[in-house]
């Protein structure tokens, strides 16, 4: 049976669960995470799938993949953080050392791609040298060679390769990672590093990797050793993802061999290959792609996919859809001949079986079609001290502090002098959080499908539990209290609950209605009697309706609670163009539609509340529904450093911005905020002369 139709059941047999008196062994089934392990499995599998099928659909002809090719590598630079393109600043080289070798030597060279972000590598140089020579850059993996607390760079580790190249006629430069270099910088940030904020600005370490390599081939054309119309890039395991943005992005790089760099969505996402990777090896996927379309940038060049069978990391299947799907881009250049797959046996690692392929790619290729039989290996000459390039750190570095400054934020916006300006920008942030932030969103949404599950009366109050979908595989639910008999509600107020909320609602309620009891994936906390009968005190004196609404992976949906898998699931969320606090805005603007498919509530006001994080996709999800009276928000974060979590979304605007477009519709009460805190938006309402009512600071949470 396939996990779509698990999901199926498992959907109609929470109504069956929430209907019924459940049995013993149902009973050890609700208080578990089950359920929601089942649905996110689905859904990253669905939208896998989307992807996979859109990956270079429709391309028939060579004019077709022209009118895309430029704009693929746009899109591809954007996601790599490198748009705008950062200005080529003087590289400001230094040759710091020299280590010698009877047929070649090494320097030890250093060099600025932007100021303060240095790149530390060895320069391998023949002394044999007819003319200008071809030149490799290799760019290193996660090869950490540290000893007593100093860092030689990886560079260090991969030193055979250099030496093999400078042995047969290549220059070859061997450039540090940013992570395990003389300088260590971050590659972790959202694998290990809590570092979420790195989504909202648009970076990833993958960007920094891809414009060192840019640089790098800029100094390798600034030698006169090289031939700079004969540039070749390799590497492996991250070096072969970093071969991939190189040749994908630039089209200086001649001939490419990226050994275990590379797999498909399918491996990464549903396979799980995610939680091996740090984050250098992805770029940010705002434009939902495959990696075949990263791949495919490289034709008509001559490109070698190398690869082991048993390579954890980069499972061979993968490899090869992708292989299958860049072969078609080749045969539409009539260039077969010029790609290959290269398979090995072995794990994830780097076995002289890949190199002599590799090295014999690079011979044909570089070196007018040279074919001779290789009569030399790759071995290690040299201790790694006679490799390093600083005696310490440069004090001007920034390669500890990239992440910050890398990707240029929004500039700080002017409070708007008119409508018209208001108009405009507003109008431009929207367009941007629509294409940007928010592109996951499903293009066409499938219908609600609001069902009501039970029904429940105590010391009377009514509760009803519904449930509908938000997506294919998201069904989720709503839970809705009122005042026994309540015909009529003069307004409706949406909750938008987090973990604690949703505690907080099963210790109010829970022990009261077994129903909703059954929702809960562990023991019910100590039930709550003192708001239990101020719940009760305030039904009776309002018409009003409450419904409380938990998003994906809260409260009966969650997943599983393991922090590394809760991290891993948000990773998953981004790989798919996407983010789980993205998705839950999502979530909010389909329970808002959901509520409105009842004509009883259609006309009747309504208001939105919501706690820390999860009041900021609320403030979001109001600003794409219309007739929202009031949102009330407690903790609200001043700035999405703190979250929530939306691609890109610092390129565009920060929250106050937000604030201030939903001011625009709905009255806002900020709860534990300061004035302070919001100029930006309460400056807007009075230049604009907007009533100033609509946003209020309550001075202490009721």
């Amino acid at each position: 049976m396939s996990k779509y139709a698990i999901t199926a059941l498992l959907s109609a047999g929470l109504l069956v669960l929430l209907a019924s008196p459940a049995t013993a062994q149902q009973a050890d089934e609700s208080r578990s995470t089950e359920r929601g392990d089942q649905m996110i499995a689905s859904y990253f599998e669905n939208q896998t799938a989307r992807l996979e099928a859109a990956s270079l659909a429709g391309i028939e002809t060579l004019e077709d993949w022209e009118k895309q090719k430029s704009v693929l590598r746009g899109q591809l630079l954007s996601m790599l953080g490198l748009t705008p393109l950062p200005e080529k600043t003087d590289l400001k080289p230094v040759v710091t050392g020299i280590t010698e070798h009877e047929e070649f030597t090494v320097e030890q060279v250093q060099f600025q791609s932007r100021p303060g972000l240095y790149v530390t590598g060895n320069l391998y140089i023949p002394r044999n040298r007819p003319g200008p020579l071809p030149a490799i850059l290799y760019v290193c993996g996660h090869g950490r060679v540290k000893i007593d607390g100093v860092s030689y760079g990886n560079k260090v580790h991969y030193q055979h390769h250099g030496g093999w190249f400078a042995r047969n006629g290549y220059v070859c430069l061997t450039i540090d990672t940013l992570q395990l270099g003389e300088i260590e910088g971050i590659h972790h940030g959202t694998y290990r590093e809590d570092m979420w904020w790195w989504v909202n600005r648009g970076y990833t370490p993958a960007g920094v990797e891809a414009w060192n390599c840019v640089r790098s081939l800029d100094y390798l054309q600034s030698r006169p050793e090289v031939d700079g119309q004969r540039l070749g890039v390799s590497g492996r395991s991250g070096g072969g993802a970093y071969s991939w943005w190189i040749a994908a992005i630039d089209e200086r790089v001649k001939v490419a061999v990226p050994v275990a760099g590379i797999t498909d969505l399918r491996n990464h996402v549903v396979d799980g290959c995610v939680e091996g990777h740090c984050d250098c090896m992805y770029m940010l996927n705002t434009f939902q792609w495959d990696y075949a379309q990263v791949a495919a940038l490289v034709a008509p060049r001559p490109l070698l996919i190398s690869n082991t069978d048993r390579d954890g990391i980069f499972p061979v299947d993968g490899v090869f859809r992708i292989y299958q799907k860049v072969r078609k881009i080749y045969e539409l250049y009539d260039a077969g001949d010029k790609l290959a797959l290269h398979v090995t046996a072995g794990p994830h690692k780097d076995t002289q079986e890949l190199r002599v392929h590799a090295f014999r790619w690079f011979n044909f290729h570089l070196q007018e079609g040279k074919t001779d039989l290789l009569e030399t290996t790759a071995v290690k000459f040299f201790e790694p001290p006679q490799l390093k390039v600083f005696d310490q750190a440069p004090a001007d570095q920034r390669n500890t502090t990239i992440h910050e400054t890398f990707v240029p934020l929004a500039a700080p916006a002017a409070v708007p002098s008119s409508p018209s300006d208001w108009k405009q920008t507003s109008r431009g942030w929207m367009q941007g959080l629509q294409t940007t932030c928010f592109g996951g969103w499903p293009a066409t949404p499938r219908p609600i499908e609001l069902q009501q599950a039970t029904e429940e009366e105590v010391d009377n109050v009514t509760l009803r539990v519904f449930e509908f979908d938000s997506q294919e595989g998201i069904r989720l639910p709503l839970i809705m209290t009122h005042r026994k008999a309540l015909k009529r509600p003069s307004h409706w107020v949406v909750q938008v609950l987090d973990e604690e909320q949703w505690n907080a609602l099963l210790a109010t309620y829970g022990h009261h209605f077994p129903s909703l009891a059954k929702l809960a994936t562990a023991d019910l906390p100590d039930r709550n009697n003192e708001r239990w009968l101020a719940e009760q005190q305030q039904f009776q004196q309002s018409n009003s309706v409450t419904i409380y609404f938990p998003p994906r992976g809260i409260g009966p949906t969650a997943w599983d609670p393991a922090e590394f898998k809760q991290n891993q699931h948000q990773r998953r969320f981004y790989l798919l163009g996407q983010t789980l606090d993205g998705m839950r805005t999502w979530d909010v603007r389909r329970a808002i539609q959901a509520v409105r498919t009842d004509k009883v509530y259609e006309r009747t006001p309504m208001s939105l509340e919501s706690h820390g994080s999860m009041a900021g996709i609320t403030l979001y999800a109001s600003l794409f529904e219309e007739n929202i009276s009031r949102l009330t928000l407690h903790q609200l974060p001043t700035s999405h450093r703190q979250g929530p979590y939306f691609l890109n979304v610092r390129r565009i605007l920060d929250i106050p911005q937000a604030v201030a477009m939903a001011a625009k519709a709905s009255q806002l009460i900020l709860h534990s905020s300061s004035p302070d805190d919001w100029k930006f938006a309460t400056q807007t309402v009075k230049q604009l002369g907007w009533d100033a009512s609509q946003i209020l600071f309550p001075t202490a949470d009721k």
